[in-house]
């Protein structure tokens, strides 16, 4: 059996007062374990036949890379540092940190070309806190992007400046103690 999805072609001279704004989503939790609902969300997203871009900032080891995409479905592309480790630690070596703005600056370099309609940036809270990811270039490239892209921002302690600028926060919590 072989299916197709249609993406639907938005014309705005036809319909120039129709526009879609696209949103910012934040994704917060104090453990690192929630990912896997984003995930489902964009793989979701992607099964309809939305250009997906899933950018796993702190994850490495499997010699990735901004230059080697893996894509996981047909509209959906997944990058991740090329490291040879995850990061957990604000320490790192010159070409652990050259690999991690390489990958901030293609993010944005794809996202400004209108490659993607939902952009996710996991863990981008502890890159900032960590100091790899200038805060001020992210609020910049959240105003700056596509005005119909979607960016879901995810870790803990996110900033009260990019909290601020959110559409939607969705902060995950244990309600009781195992």
């Amino acid at each position: 059996m072989v299916s197709q999805v249609e993406t639907p072609v938005f014309d705005s001279k036809r319909s120039p007062n129709l526009r879609v704004e696209g949103l910012v989503q934040v994704f917060t939790s104090p453990h690192r374990s929630f990912f896997t609902s984003v995930m489902a969300q964009a793989l979701r997203i992607a099964s309809q036949g939305t250009p997906v871009l899933i950018v796993q900032f702190l994850k490495g080891g499997i010699r990735q890379g901004h230059d080697r995409p893996i894509q996981l479905s047909q509209h959906l592309d997944w990058l991740r540092c090329d490291i040879p480790r995850c990061i957990d630690t604000p320490q790192l070596d010159d070409e652990e940190l050259r690999s991690l703005q390489d990958l901030w600056q293609h993010t944005q370099d794809m996202v400004h070309q209108g490659r993607y309609d939902l952009v996710v940036l996991d863990e981008l809270s502890l890159a900032i806190g960590f100091g790899f990811v200038p805060e001020a270039e992210v609020l910049d490239f959240l105003k700056q992007r596509p005005s119909h892209v979607d960016v879901i921002l995810t870790g803990p302690d996110m900033s009260p400046a990019i909290l601020d600028i959110a559409d939607q926060i969705t902060e995950l919590r244990r309600s009781h103690q195992p």
